[in-house]
C-alpha cells in the first residue's frame, strides 16, 4: 500500500512551509518543525553561553527571550562582572568556548571598554557589564515584556 505515507488533512503549503518541515501531533494537528528546532537551538546556545560565563565567574546571569518582542535577536544574555579584567576574561571564555562549537560572533563591541562588552551571535546577543554600569542601563527594565530566565 503505497509506502505508508499518511495524507495530511491540512497541507504543508497551507501552513506556509515545505512538507518536510511539518509534523503531525498526536491530536492530528500539523505543526511546523523547523521553527521549534530553531528556537530550541537558540535557547541551547544562550544557555551554553551562560554556562561559559558562569564558569568564568560571571555574576547575575539572565537570559531574556526577546523573540516576538523584538526582531533584533531571539535571546539576550546579560552578565555582570566585578572588574574590567573579569569582563575581558568572560568575553574571551565565551568566544573560545563557542568557537570550539564552530560559532563565531558576527560582531563584537567594547573590546577595549573597561565597563561593557557585547558579543553578537545573531540569534543570541551577549552583554557583559560591570555591575554598576548594568544597573545604570537596566536592560532588564528595557526588555520587561520579555520572559526571563535566571541562570544559576
Amino acid at each position: 500500500m503505497g509506502g505508508g505515507r499518511v495524507k495530511p488533512a491540512v497541507s504543508a503549503v497551507m501552513l506556509g512551509c515545505p512538507h518536510d518541515q511539518v509534523s503531525r501531533k498526536p491530536s492530528g494537528r500539523m505543526v511546523p518543525v523547523k521553527k521549534i528546532v530553531i528556537e530550541s537551538k537558540s535557547r541551547e546556545k544562550a544557555r551554553r553561553i551562560a554556562a561559559l560565563a558562569a564558569d568564568t565567574k560571571g555574576d547575575s546571569i539572565v537570559l531574556l527571550r526577546i523573540k516576538g518582542v523584538s526582531s533584533v535577536s531571539d535571546w539576550i544574555v546579560i552578565i555582570s562582572a566585578t572588574s574590567s579584567r573579569r569582563i575581558r576574561a568572560i568575553a574571551d571564555a565565551i568566544r573560545e568556548g563557542m568557537s570550539k562549537e564552530k560559532e563565531r560572533p558576527l560582531h563584537v563591541e567594547g573590546r577595549n571598554n573597561p565597563y561593557w562588552t557585547l558579543l553578537d551571535y545573531g540569534d543570541v546577543v551577549v552583554h557583559i557589564f560591570h555591575e554598576d554600569i548594568r544597573d545604570f542601563y537596566g536592560l532588564e527594565r528595557l526588555w520587561a515584556d520579555a520572559p526571563i530566565e535566571r541562570f544559576e
